[in-house]
C-alpha cells in the first residue's frame, strides 16, 4: 500500500501545502526539453511517471501522464492532457504499453525507488528516460555555502545512478546536463548565477527539499545571503558565476535501453 498526503501527494512531499507557485517556477527549460526529447528518439506514446504540472512533456507526440498529486494535476496547462491519477510504485497499465518512458525531478520523492523502476521497465517496450540529480555531486553548488542543511537533505533522498543502474540494468548511459544561466526551470542550481532569487519563499518551495529544512535554519540562510549580497560579499567570492552561460552542477539524464 502506498501512503499519500491530503490531495493524494505520495511520497516525502506535500504538494497540497507547498506546490500552490509550483507551475509558475518549475517551467520546462527548452534546451534541457530538446536533451529529454532526443533520449525519447523515435518513440510515439510516452509514458509520463509523477508528471507534476507538466514540465518536460513532449507536445509532438501521444503522453499519458502519471501524477498522484490533485494540486499537481490541477496546475497542467489546458493544452496537455489531463493527467491519471496514479503512483509510480502501481502503474495502471498492461506490459509493454508504451514506446517510452520519463520521469523529471521525481525519483527521489518515491517511497519504493525500486518498485516504481520495476514498473516503468515493465510497461515500457524501449528507453526510460530519467532525468535527476547525482547526489554526489549537489556540494559543488554555492548554497552548501549558506544552507548546508537543504544540500544534506537533498543528498539523502536523491538516489545514486548506482542504485537505479541495478534496477535498470546494464544498458544505461548517464551524461550531464548543463543548466544555462537563464533557466526557466527553477530547481534550486538553477539560479548559480542569480542568488538573489533564493531569498523568495516561494521560488525556494518550488524545490521540495526547502519543505524539509528547519525554520530556523531557513532564518539563517536568509540573513547571512542578504547580508552578503548588501555587502557585496557573494559577488567578491562567487561574482564570476553571474557570467558564465552554463555550470555543470548536479543535474543528471539517465537513459536505460531495454
Amino acid at each position: 500500500m502506498v501512503l499519500r498526503h491530503g490531495d493524494g501527494s505520495a511520497g516525502d512531499a506535500n504538494y497540497g501545502a507547498i506546490g500552490a507557485d509550483y507551475a509558475r517556477f518549475r517551467r520546462p527549460d527548452p534546451r534541457i526539453a530538446a536533451l529529454i526529447g532526443a533520449a525519447l528518439g523515435d518513440a510515439r506514446s510516452i509514458l509520463n511517471v509523477w508528471a507534476r504540472a507538466g514540465s518536460y512533456e513532449p507536445t509532438d507526440r501521444i503522453v499519458t501522464a502519471v501524477e498522484p498529486s490533485a494540486s499537481m494535476r490541477a496546475q497542467r496547462p489546458a493544452h496537455l492532457p489531463a493527467a491519471i491519477d496514479a503512483v509510480a510504485e502501481q502503474l495502471p497499465f498492461e506490459d509493454s504499453r508504451f514506446d517510452a518512458g520519463m520521469a523529471s525531478f521525481t525519483v527521489h520523492q518515491w517511497r519504493d525507488l525500486e518498485a516504481g523502476l520495476r514498473e516503468m521497465r515493465r510497461v515500457t517496450r524501449g528507453p526510460v528516460v530519467i532525468l535527476t540529480c547525482d547526489p554526489g555531486e549537489l556540494g559543488r553548488f554555492w548554497l552548501d555555502l549558506y544552507a548546508p542543511e537543504a544540500i544534506a537533505i537533498e543528498a539523502g533522498r536523491y538516489p545514486s545512478i548506482e542504485r537505479m543502474t541495478k534496477v535498470l540494468g546494464p544498458r544505461i548511459e548517464v551524461s550531464s546536463v548543463p543548466i544555462p544561466l537563464d533557466c526557466i526551470d527553477g530547481f534550486n542550481e538553477a539560479y548559480y548565477g542569480r542568488p538573489e532569487r533564493l531569498l523568495d519563499p516561494a521560488a525556494r518551495l518550488a524545490c521540495s527539499a526547502w519543505s524539509f529544512v528547519d525554520a530556523a535554519a531557513v532564518s539563517r540562510f536568509e540573513r547571512h545571503l542578504k547580508q552578503d549580497l548588501d555587502s557585496g560579499a557573494w559577488d567578491r567570492r562567487l561574482g564570476y558565476l553571474r557570467a558564465r552561460p552554463e555550470f555543470e552542477g548536479s543535474l543528471r539524464l539517465v537513459v536505460a535501453q531495454r
